[in-house]
């Protein structure tokens, strides 16, 4: 099996054991679903706090791999990635470089955020990790040797890479947040969202760094958290959500780099943070301000087609998540839309703009929100389509929740964008 290919886990009974890891942006499956169980006995969700350590300013989510929690943070002159013992919550090795906490052409928004916002990227194969600053250094790590840089390379300076462009009419809405979206492993590849005139998505060597290929489609980047895997026609592909497109780029040897699909979405601020979700051959899409909508995309090698359209619904920050052809996001409030027609069955709470969510292998959502609110909801099916919270935690931090929440080995980890990180053990 290809790594990276979304599969839609189909429910048939309750999963009772602790397996997957979260190496990656989105999990396992890259769209936000484990196997693992949410713990909920039938009468409570037994979650109780292990630990609480701070790691850096940045929305850069954790991720869990080979035993261990790694994440990337900033603290205003250098970023910190750290490898964390998940029981203790104590780091056991760090690792830094110069980096300051904006991008060299950061425009705008800098009250709201600062440091990383790309997630770590975990290779199982090799125990090596990347990461991606949000000012364009791409570094891999040996893991097995406590971090120790292997190659590094500047997407700046190695492309000379220009600030995002004006992309709608709205004014004073020019916005570059520097990198944001998380490597991609494709095999022997690296794949990273450049966005230069060279080619959108490039694909470097993962032992040496070379680049390999650049992408036909040459649009600037985008802001959201990574690449999205998808399989059209048999054909491997990523979609990509760009600064003008929602794009679908082939990885098919011979024909790497080529743009199998592209449908035009720009949204103002390039604020299109929330990543695409894919299930088969289709694309769920959403995004706020002028765009305001949520959209079911089909893709084919001859292009991308429309299915549906929302409006009613719209998630600024959280990517969406799909369950028994439902789809769920956590965006002033939680929302839940027919995934074959896009009608509204489900809403619901008071979250704030920051969430996400994920699917468990029992088949409810958990959501980390607004300033710290951790929230398991039972699904759409079991609940008869009222909305209804089977366990919560309020309030947690100060701050906000862009960091996606992670779930692996029956423990979640929640962080906000000052740093702050708790983990919560699942009662097994």
């Amino acid at each position: 099996m290809r790594q990276g290919i979304p599969i839609l886990i189909m429910l048939c009974g309750l999963h009772t054991t602790y397996a997957a890891d979260w190496p990656n942006w989105r999990g396992p499956n890259h769209d936000g679903t484990t196997q693992e169980t949410s713990g909920w006995n039938g009468k409570a969700w037994p979650i109780k706090e292990a630990w609480r350590t701070r790691v850096g300013l940045g929305g850069s989510s954790p991720i869990v791999a080979d035993g261990f929690v790694y994440t990337l943070g900033n603290d205003g002159e250098k970023d910190m990635l750290v490898c964390i013992d998940p029981k203790s919550g104590k780091a056991q090795w760090r690792q830094t470089y110069a980096c300051p906490p904006f991008g060299r052409h950061a425009v705008g928004d800098q009250s709201q955020y600062r440091g990383p916002s790309s997630t770590p990227t975990f290779d199982a194969k090799t125990g090596v990790l990347y990461t991606l600053s949000t000012d364009g250094d791409l570094n891999a790590w040996n893991t097995k040797a406590k971090g120790k840089r292997i190659w590094s390379l500047n997407l700046y300076e190695s492309y000379d890479v220009g600030r995002r462009p004006q992309v709608t009419k709205r004014r004073n809405s020019l916005r570059d947040y520097g990198y944001t979206s998380a490597p991609f492993i494709d095999n022997d590849w690296l794949l990273v969202e450049v966005g230069d005139d060279e080619g959108t998505v490039m694909a470097f060597d993962k032992k040496t760094g070379k680049h390999i290929w650049s992408s036909q489609l040459k649009d600037p980047a985008g802001h959201t958290g990574g690449l999205t895997p998808i399989e059209v026609e048999g054909i491997p592909c990523v979609a990509v959500f760009t600064a003008y497109h929602v794009a679908v780029i082939r990885l098919d040897r011979g024909h790497e780099g080529k743009t199998l699909a592209k449908f035009p979405w720009r949204t103002d601020y390039i604020n299109s943070i929330a990543s695409l979700t894919a299930v088969g051959d289709e694309l769920i899409v959403t995004s706020k301000y002028n765009q305001m909508r949520t959209v079911k995309l089909k893709v084919t090698s001859k292009g991308m087609q429309q299915v549906w359209e929302c409006k009613i619904a719209a998630s600024g920050v959280c990517s969406p998540v799909v369950l028994d052809k439902h789809v769920y996001f956590a965006n002033r409030g939680l929302w839940c839309l027919s995934f074959a027609d896009g009608e509204l069955k489900m809403d619901g709470d008071r979250f704030g703009d920051a969430g996400s969510c994920i699917v468990t292998g029992d088949g409810r959502i958990i959501v980390w929100a607004s300033n710290g609110d951790l929230v398991l909801i039972e699904s759409m099916g079991r609940s008869g389509g009222e909305y209804k919270i089977l366990g919560q935690k309020r309030k947690l931090f100060r701050y906000t929740a862009w960091p996606h929440v992670a779930l692996a080995d029956g423990r979640l980890y929640c962080k906000d964008r000052s740093g702050n990180m708790i983990c919560f053990t699942i009662e097994k």
